[in-house]
């Protein structure tokens, strides 16, 4: 399979394309100072996973963008934290500063110029439109969970995803669909028969951080440890092309 049979690009958005691990510990740090608690990054995150994988289980209609303010009140429960009902809507909130990663808006520029990029996201249409915003508006088409209605990894998702591009001409087979979650996105685009392209924003680093951890880790049709990555190989393929 070549990138070259594809015409268009799904993204799954908060972890691979925004880095929402920096912009979760941006927030934590400060906050858990101002109350006196220590916690190490990796708790911070690996606590975050665990508490959205809960919600991601018991209220999937909620979007991410929701789900931040009850993962924060569930967390600072946890660290006897007093909970505050403006720190929950700044932790929420914040996800509009959330930074791309430094890859980021380059490499989505370039794969505009090949194909069709669109955002498959978890979080509201208020928050994707901030973080498209930081990332220069990639996107020719943008799915949102208010708009479908549920979470990834359901695959409502993936199969709304269809019916919205079908009327422009496309199909699951000309969809690669990109993005760093195993639990969220490649798991459930696989078994649905999408080609996925896992980028492994935590390559080299072990565990999941602050994605929640999959059943177990399918194997992608393709494979990247960063956007940059990505970019690279589809490069290499056109390169091999001409010279073919």
């Amino acid at each position: 399979m070549k990138f070259s049979g594809f015409d268009t690009l799904t993204f799954d958005v908060v972890g691979t394309l925004i880095d929402f691990e920096t912009g979760i510990l941006d927030w934590f740090r400060p906050t858990l100072r101002r109350y006196g608690v220590s916690k190490t990054d990796g708790e911070i995150l690996t606590t975050f996973a665990a508490v959205e994988d809960k919600y991601q289980r018991t209220t999937p209609e909620k979007t991410f963008t929701e789900m931040l303010a009850f993962i924060y009140r569930d967390m600072a429960s946890d660290w006897s934290i007093g909970f505050r009902d403006e720190d929950a809507e700044g932790f929420r909130d914040s996800i509009r500063s959330w930074p791309p990663f430094p890859d980021t808006v380059e490499a989505l520029r370039e794969l505009g110029s090949l194909y069709r990029l669109v955002a498959v996201t978890n979080a509201d249409a208020w928050a994707l439109e901030h973080m498209s915003a930081n990332m220069e508006d990639p996107f020719e088409e943008r799915i949102t969970c208010d708009e479908v209605g549920v979470n990834k990894p359901s695959p409502r998702v993936f199969e709304y995803v269809l019916d919205k591009l079908s009327p422009i001409g496309v199909e699951k087979k000309d969809v690669l669909h990109t993005a760093q979650s195993q639990y969220h996105d490649i798991a459930p685009a696989t078994a649905l028969g999408f080609a996925t392209m896992w980028i492994e924003r935590r390559h080299g680093e072990g565990g999941f951080g602050a994605t929640p951890r999959p059943e177990q880790v399918v194997t992608p049709t393709f494979y990247a440890a960063s956007m940059a990555d990505f970019v690279r190989q589809v490069r290499e393929e056109q390169r091999s092309s001409e010279i073919g």
